[in-house]
């Protein structure tokens, strides 16, 4: 249950999505220009993403590799299809403010990433948790990013008027330029929070994940560990 719960955090913290691994960015700039929006994409994706992943881990061991990219096309085309037909029928508004987008999820490399990386070599709870945590946070990214553009560019939350009749909103964040805005300061905002972390830690490092498999030669955590090891293989000859 540990590994799952783990999971869970990861998609929501550590290994966030939209702040942390920056992907699904076409979305992500896109439709966020509202908290409703922001909410509906990520819930969407949220949806999609649980149940390819659960028929992906069921079916790991019948689909061959060769073919297994476009086996997870498939199976995600599906899901998006009735996800698609669902929005359309019961929730119109949202389905006409999110357009194109809600089929374009079928090449979400979120959705393709945690199939290939995840779900195809892990058994089905473990998809499960995995969908859910990595869906949470690319929810909660979008409508972090919908909430601000929303109050600083139309002074609203989920339509509602929030701010005095006084404010002048600043339009800007409700267009395209608004997104990189709240996309830049967010992520920035999320890097000092986990420098600051790390340095209470005792490591000059941004990132929660162990050094041991991390490919980035050049941070400093990774160097401190390095350094570690040769002293500690020294001292072990010496003695």
């Amino acid at each position: 249950m540990s590994e799952n719960l783990n999971r869970l955090w990861a998609g929501i913290y550590k290994e966030n999505p939209t702040f942390v691994l920056m992907l699904g960015m076409c979305p992500t700039l896109a439709v966020t220009t509202s908290a409703k929006n922001g909410l509906g994409m990520g819930l969407t994706t949220l949806v999609v993403l649980v149940m390819s992943n659960m028929l992906i881990s069921i079916l790991r061991k019948v689909i061959p590799d060769k073919i297994r990219i476009p086996a997870f096309i498939v199976i995600i085309a599906s899901f998006v299809t009735i996800v698609q037909l669902l929005l359309e029928g019961f929730v119109p508004s949202l389905y006409e403010a999110l357009g194109i987008y809600i089929p374009l999820i079928v090449v979400n490399c979120i959705i393709l990433g945690r199939a290939e990386a995840y779900a195809y070599k892990k058994n089905v709870i473990n998809s499960i948790f995995d969908g859910i945590g990595m869906g949470l946070g690319f929810t909660l990214g979008l409508t972090l990013i919908g909430m601000f553009r929303e109050l600083i560019g139309a002074g609203m939350i989920f339509d509602r008027k929030v701010m005095p009749a006084a404010y002048e909103p600043v339009t800007i964040f409700i267009l395209a330029p608004g997104a990189f805005f709240v996309l830049a300061a967010l992520t920035a905002l999320q890097n000092v929070i986990r420098l600051k972390k790390g340095r209470a830690d005792g490591l000059n490092v941004i990132c929660d994940t162990g050094c041991g498999s991390c490919p980035n030669t050049a941070c400093a955590g990774k160097a401190k560990e390095a350094r570690t090891t040769k002293s500690k293989k020294k001292r072990g000859g010496e003695a």
